[in-house]
């Protein structure tokens, strides 16, 4: 049994199936979709830090008085179909969904009994949106299902409260915070509770390892479930089950402990915008350059997605996600089960990662630029005479090679036509007995 405490809870292995994953995706979706307008933080940023843009675009848009709960019977979630999500899901490739079940704000999308009144139940949609999408998730794709779920909300007066009690009083984690956890972990079973936005607070404020020592030693998921390391002033990148460090995070170099780099399509936002440009969002050739590096330095990769408050998935989002899907059904072998090799990135051509798997003792050559040439050389690989063999994922027939001295090969590529390319954005060679 696991004690509540970080040298015990940070000793417990890793289940299996999350390094084995790779790839999942991070949906933001709450009341903050419905102004849509500038991040996911908006109600911060216009009621607290009173930024520009954000008061004029309520003075513009709305009436005086306008308050941000004014928002949540505008979350309608009337196109919300959880089964087309679980197959856009499915189609991308990825094997895990996070959805906010509660951002800062303090909606829950599910009918919590410590939200009265501020729920996708009581509220707005009058649904259960995390039942929907677990359930259509679950019977749909074999994809684990998790639930971020922040500690803090900005505006709750029970966490101000002991906000200027120097956090010295627990009023909000006892009676808000801490109740929700439990009632998600035992209603919908979870393998994944990734855990956001201490407010500053330290994690014996937020009795994280009490709650981590029951999830561990008496949940329902207490097998396979999984968790990130944000849970209180601290204790990210230091404690809990894979690392996050900060968003966006890519460090670009193998490091000792599981982690994952969560990072958003949209490069300025979470949330849904509904002012976002078409270069605001990135091209498949970035995400696929995300995944390759992410995963050759151990890492998993969260892809974020913000639908509309309407509850649909924007098709640019869709576009992305089966496009991914699709380099995945060519280059999975490369990602899915990989361990990191003794190189990740090539010394002298640049824009190439390695993974390897163990079963087939391969080593995968992700390599993002095509040679004009035709020819490629890698810096990494020690090839052997007669024994090594060169695939391109997706192509039939071996390439031909030559060693250079001790290490490094030059390879030829085939000549192919655009249609006859296995995929269109970083490709694979599979080398065998280097």
């Amino acid at each position: 049994r696991y004690e509540p405490t970080w040298g015990s809870l940070d000793a417990r292995p890793l289940p299996a199936w999350f390094d084995e994953a790779k790839f999942g995706v991070f949906i933001h979706w709450g009341v903050f979709s419905v102004p849509s307008f500038g991040s996911e933080w908006f109600w911060w940023y216009w009621q607290k830090e009173k930024r520009a843009p954000y008061v004029k675009f309520m003075d513009t848009n709305y009436p005086p008085g306008f308050s941000y709960e004014d928002f949540g019977p505008l979350f309608t979630a009337e196109f919300f179909d959880p089964n087309q999500w679980a197959d856009i899901l499915k189609a991308s490739g990825a094997k895990y969904v996070v959805l906010t079940s509660k951002h800062h704000e303090g909606f829950t999308l599910w009918g919590s009994k410590y939200s009265w009144n501020w729920n996708a139940v009581d509220v707005g949609p009058k649904r259960d949106l995390v039942a929907e999408l677990a359930t259509s998730v679950r019977n749909r794709t074999d994809l684990h299902f998790g639930l971020y779920h922040s500690l803090f909300e900005w505006f709750n007066p029970l966490f101000l409260e002991d906000a200027t009690n120097a956090f010295n009083t627990s009023k909000f984690p006892t009676s808000k915070s801490l109740p929700e956890l439990y009632e998600i972990v035992t209603k919908y079973q979870p393998e994944i509770i990734w855990s956001d936005g201490d407010g500053n607070a330290p994690d014996t404020y937020w009795n994280s390892t009490g709650f981590l020592a029951w999830l561990y030693n008496d949940s329902p998921v207490r097998d396979t479930v999984v968790t990130n390391d944000r849970w209180g002033a601290g204790s990210i990148c230091a404690h809990g089950g894979f690392y996050t460090c900060s968003d966006r995070y890519n460090p670009g170099r193998l490091l000792p402990h599981k982690w994952e780099n969560c990072m958003t399509m949209d490069r300025s936002s979470w949330g849904y915008r509904r002012d976002a440009r078409l270069r605001d969002y990135l091209p498949i050739e970035d995400l696929v350059k995300q995944l390759a590096e992410t995963v050759s330095c151990g890492g998993n990769l969260l892809m974020n997605i913000g639908p509309t408050h309407d509850g649909r998935i924007a098709v640019v989002f869709e576009e992305r996600l089966r496009q991914v899907g699709s380099w995945l059904k060519v280059n999975g072998e490369a990602i899915y089960g990989t361990k990191p090799w003794r190189a990740q990135n090539d010394t002298v051509t640049p824009g190439v990662w390695y993974t390897f798997t163990p079963k087939e003792g391969k080593v995968n050559a992700i390599f993002l630029n095509w040679p004009v040439s035709g020819i490629l050389e890698l810096g990494e690989p020690r090839a052997k005479l007669g024994e090594t063999q060169v695939k391109l994922a997706g192509y039939r027939d071996l390439l031909k090679w030559v060693a250079l001295g001790e290490k490094g090969m030059v390879i030829a590529l085939p000549q192919l036509t655009p249609q006859q390319m296995p995929c269109q954005w970083g490709w694979t060679l599979q080398l065998t007995d280097v």
